[in-house]
């Protein structure tokens, strides 16, 4: 049934509770504070490594696998201080208890009060990927402050609007936001399709008739515009990822069966048990009508992620706005009614908390395990120990030859790493055909070594005459390829993928 559009006459705005600014400010403050300490000790996470040498090494307006904010963050806080993992990983940090303090405001744009609005803060402190990567540079961990920041002028403007006093300069500061948002990742795109789609099912059909609106959606096309056009004209490689994620999701999340359910479970122990009492809300009580397509949204997009085997973590973006709600329909039952139970909600605040805790002192160890596994090499930094043996098989080829020869990395992570670890032992340019590297430069036609760093060289073979093991090392699979038989304009299309 679609909702009934509220009168259009003006009636006085009903007051918003008063903001709980220090505890909200004091749990994203300790938040934050723990992933920074985390984030200055550890390796690069795989992710977060490729994120510093795109933006390093290969600056661009686009990506295959994702927008330009990222690596160019990256690439910004290694100009700052080369080396320091503290200060690359502060703005991961930062937008993380950043993303509390947004929840607890959407929680007062729902009419929250101080206590609703620090549980809300509280449920946001605590969610298990945001834990596990928040001190990480990487897409995902921006994206709960980015989608919250975008949500909340909605909110705002729906609240507004049933009251019949909306300003709809705040459809333009969604436009503004969503511009940004499409430079971090482009699932941003599906998110609007899901609540355009809400509107016009549950309403109120009323904002899509405002022209800020569409002004707002104009201003983003503008903001988006340079990593649109990239894509374009590189025969938009991030739809051919959609595949590539599916093919991953088995290993990553245990197929779609585990990613149904991870995508609700990363919200943590306190999270979970308020996005689907809040989503219940949301659909069922009339005090929360203007809100339903939220709930509709990520419903149709929880389906969607789950039909096409999409990563687990790609609703984390969409907790804030279910949590708020559970949290003042908590509020509303405790002034109608004062619970006889309230005491059983300490044990959830102590369960998350210290599961949240876990995850972010656990975190350098569960990615040191991770990209040993990967790379099959155990070090402390593992790009220093990987650039240290691949620079002593460059070193070995006589001083003629190496003015010919590149380093090929078998995949982008090993890449990424040889290149950041590289800046400390002398290698030549290095190369990858997979992924985003694969469309980076391909070696020039002088280049007829190759050092390459993989198990086998076998896709190799059809394009060099010999192949051998390089020179022994600690950390090196590696080999050495002579005799190209083919121009790289030939080789590089061949070998690149995704």
């Amino acid at each position: 049934m679609l909702i009934d559009e509220p009168h259009t006459r003006r009636r006085a705005p009903r007051t918003l509770h008063p903001s709980a600014t220090w505890p909200v400010l004091g749990i994203a403050g300790v938040l934050a504070l723990a992933h920074a300490v985390a984030g200055a000790f550890g390796d690069y996470w795989i992710d977060e490594v490729y994120m510093l040498a795109a933006g390093k090494f290969h600056p661009s307006w686009g990506y295959v696998d994702q927008p330009p904010l990222t690596p160019m963050i990256a690439a910004a806080m290694d100009f700052l201080a080369p080396d320091s993992m503290f200060v690359l990983r502060l703005p991961a940090a930062l937008a993380s208890g950043g993303a509390v303090v947004l929840i607890a405001l959407l929680a007062r744009e729902l009419r929250a009060d101080r206590r609703a609005q620090t549980i809300a803060a509280l449920a946001g402190a605590t969610g298990l990927w945001s834990n596990l990567v928040g001190h990480w540079v990487a897409p995902y961990t921006f994206e709960p402050l980015l989608w919250t920041a975008l949500l909340l002028p909605l909110v705002r403007w729906l609240r507004q609007h049933a009251q019949g006093v909306a300003d709809d300069r705040l459809l333009l500061v969604f436009g503004v936001l969503l511009g940004i948002n499409l430079q971090l990742k482009f699932q941003v795109v599906l998110l609007c399709a899901a609540l355009l789609v809400s509107a016009l099912a549950v309403g109120p059909r009323a904002v899509l008739t405002r022209p800020l609106l569409w002004a707002g959606a104009g201003i983003a096309l503008l903001i988006g515009s340079p990593t649109l056009i990239w894509q374009a004209l590189n025969g938009w490689p991030q739809l051919a990822m959609s595949s590539i994620v599916a093919q991953e999701s088995p290993m990553l999340s245990g197929g779609r069966g585990g990613t149904a359910v991870q995508l609700v479970l990363y919200a943590g122990v306190l999270g979970t048990a308020l996005v689907l009492a809040g989503l219940w809300l949301l659909l069922s009580k009339a005090w929360l009508r203007p809100y339903r397509m939220f709930a509709v949204a990520m419903i149709l997009l929880w389906v969607f992620f789950v039909v096409t085997a999409g990563r687990p973590y790609y609703l984390i973006g969409m907790y804030g706005l279910p949590i708020a709600a559970a949290t003042v329909g908590l509020q509303r039952r405790r002034e109608a009614k004062p619970p006889r139970w309230g005491w059983a909600a300490w044990p959830v605040f102590a369960l998350s908390l210290v599961t949240a805790g876990m995850l972010i002192c656990s975190g350098n160890a569960i990615n040191r395990e991770f990209s040993t596994a990967i790379t099959k090499v155990d070090s402390d930094r593992i790009s220093d120990a990987i650039a240290r043996d691949v620079s002593r098989a460059y070193l070995s080829l006589p001083a003629e030859q190496r003015t010919r020869t590149a380093v090929v990395g078998e995949n982008y992570v090993s890449a990424a790493m040889l290149e950041v670890g590289g800046e400390h032992h002398p290698l030549p340019e290095v190369f990858s055909p997979h992924r985003g590297y694969g469309y980076f430069d391909a070696p020039s036609n002088e280049i007829d070594t190759i050092v390459y760093y993989g198990r086998d060289a076998e896709e190799l073979r059809p394009y060099f005459t010999d192949i051998r093991p390089a020179t022994p090392g600690e950390n090196l699979k590696g080999w050495i390829a002579t005799g190209k038989t083919r121009p790289w304009s030939t080789i590089w299309p061949a070998l690149k993928s995704l």
